[in-house]
């Protein structure tokens, strides 16, 4: 059972997943809310740019007419020539600044049609003063003594009035774009104490979320800790155990096979008595025969020469597969309890000298062996010699008749241990026995081969005292490839009993 719950798990990611979500959606909708500001900001500092050009053009353009104005009404009144120049140069901007209103009020109807009203003023306006410029010129100045009577005076206040209604205009404008300003500033102020209330509570949830899980991981933590010493003191009673049991395994082993060989070797002598005695009968009734031939039935002839031959051969046959599967157990029980010595070892020189050793007999299978660089390790001399010699010698025994044999030998390290591969192009196993052949007296495949099903069996035992596994990985008549997984440095303490 996991120690933190699945549902707590669960819990975590329902909560976490719909938190990041929002929060994210949160940062969107901020950074989506700066971006519309941005664009408002823009377009309201044009528009303000723009109303206060306007005005200001407005502004300059009054300025000019009231300086022509009071240029023209100086002159007229003391024909001096410096307010004549000035009448004259402030004429001189006005049709310019005139057509730059009409440009600047393009986007707005009615202030397009009031400077349209003012340029037809002007253009009467400077019509008119030029007119009486030239008059006092002329030495007329009494016509120009009631200036109440003046039109210039009347177009004038027309064209003061009209600019003031212009710049009112543009002044309620701006006020307009300024309370736009302050909206869109208002909005967004809005959105980002939304969007940071959101981020404070995805915040808030998911840090008393992970505060929860983590009480839980820690409680999880401290639970495992004590579920592992106490698995620990478990598995060192239970390795203790099996020890005990394995050594008392061993030694009956020992004592079974050893009290089997007596009367096995009384068998085996009184088989040998046996057949002595039939010869020498056999010998008698040849005699007899030769002698007095119709003495001897054919019954007795056929059990001395033909049954006591072929039951004697059975039980000879019997008592020597007895005596083979005697040693093998009585030789699985003493390496069983032979101490492993690790030492450093030299593989690329251990495999050579196995396949010098079988040389022979791959040569007369028509085999070939071979071996690449192996990783060097820490362990059992004996073990590991007789675990490969054992894997090398069944690729070389079973081979697929009529297919030149390939036995390879490779190696390679995988983290803290190292993996040794023996692989052929034999006939293969069958998937459904890649974990029989490993169990005692049992075998795969056709037994056209000398062998008691021990070989493997020895195999996988050694391996565990060496504190490895071994497996193999075949298909029928697609060749076999065993793997041998053991620690890079065997530790005495990790020996198996």
């Amino acid at each position: 059972m996991p120690l933190v719950p699945e549902n707590a798990e669960r819990g975590v990611a329902r909560v976490l997943a719909p938190m990041l979500a929002l929060g994210f959606a949160a940062l969107l909708l901020a950074a989506a809310a700066a971006a519309w500001l941005q664009g408002r900001n823009q377009d309201n500092a044009a528009a303000v740019e723009h109303t206060l050009l306007v005005d200001a053009k407005i502004s300059d353009f009054a300025t000019l007419v009231e300086r022509a104005e009071t240029g023209r009404r100086g002159y007229l009144l003391s024909g001096d020539q410096a307010f004549r120049t000035i009448f004259v140069r402030a004429s001189a901007g006005l049709p310019a600044l005139a057509e730059d209103i009409a440009k600047v009020t393009a986007d707005n109807p009615r202030q397009q049609a009031r400077a349209e009203r003012l340029r037809a003023l002007l253009r009467r306006q400077q019509l008119l003063q030029t007119q009486t410029i030239q008059q006092v010129s002329a030495g007329r100045t009494a016509d120009f003594a009631n200036f109440n009577k003046d039109p210039g005076v009347a177009l004038t206040r027309q064209i003061r009035a009209i600019a003031q209604t212009m710049r009112g205009d543009e002044r309620a404008l701006l006020r307009l774009r300024n309370e736009r300003q302050r909206a869109t500033l208002a909005t967004f102020y809005t959105v980002l104490t939304v969007a940071g209330l959101l981020l404070i509570l995805v915040a808030a949830v998911t840090l008393a979320t992970m505060r929860r899980y983590t009480g839980q991981l820690t409680a999880s933590r401290n639970e495992l800790r004590r579920l592992n010493g106490d698995l620990e003191v478990l598995v060192q009673e239970r390795t203790s155990e099996l020890q005990r049991a394995n050594q008392e395994i061993q030694r009956f082993a020992y004592i079974v096979s050893h009290d089997l060989r007596s009367p096995l070797v009384n068998v085996m002598g009184f088989t040998a008595e046996l057949d002595a005695a039939r010869q020498t009968i056999g010998g008698w009734i040849e005699k007899v025969e030769e002698e007095q031939p119709d003495l001897v039935p054919q019954d007795t002839r056929l059990a001395v020469r033909e049954d006591l031959p072929e039951a004697i051969g059975f039980i000879r046959t019997s008592t020597q597969k007895m005596d083979r599967l005697i040693n093998a157990i009585l030789r699985l029980s003493r390496e069983g309890r032979r101490a492993l010595t690790p030492e450093p070892l030299d593989m690329n020189a251990l495999v050579q000298g196995i396949i010098d050793n079988l040389h022979q007999r791959a040569a007369d299978a028509g085999a070939e062996i071979s071996a690449g660089p192996l990783p060097d390790v820490v362990s059992d001399r004996v073990a590991i010699d007789q675990i490969l010699s054992n894997l090398v010698e069944n690729a070389v025994k079973y081979l697929k008749p009529g297919r030149p044999g390939i036995v390879r030998i490779g190696g390679h390290r995988e983290g803290a241990r190292v993996v040794f591969e023996v692989s052929d192009n034999g006939r293969g196993i069958d998937p459904r026995d890649h974990e029989r052949i490993f169990d005692l007296f049992r075998r795969s495949g056709a037994q056209d081969q000398p062998g008691e099903g021990i070989g493997l069996a020895h195999v996988r035992a050694l391996a565990y005292r060496l504190g490895g596994v071994i497996d193999v990985r075949s298909q029928l008549d697609h060749g076999a490839t065993f793997r041998l997984s053991v620690p890079i440095k065997l530790e005495a303490g990790t020996i198996a009993a």
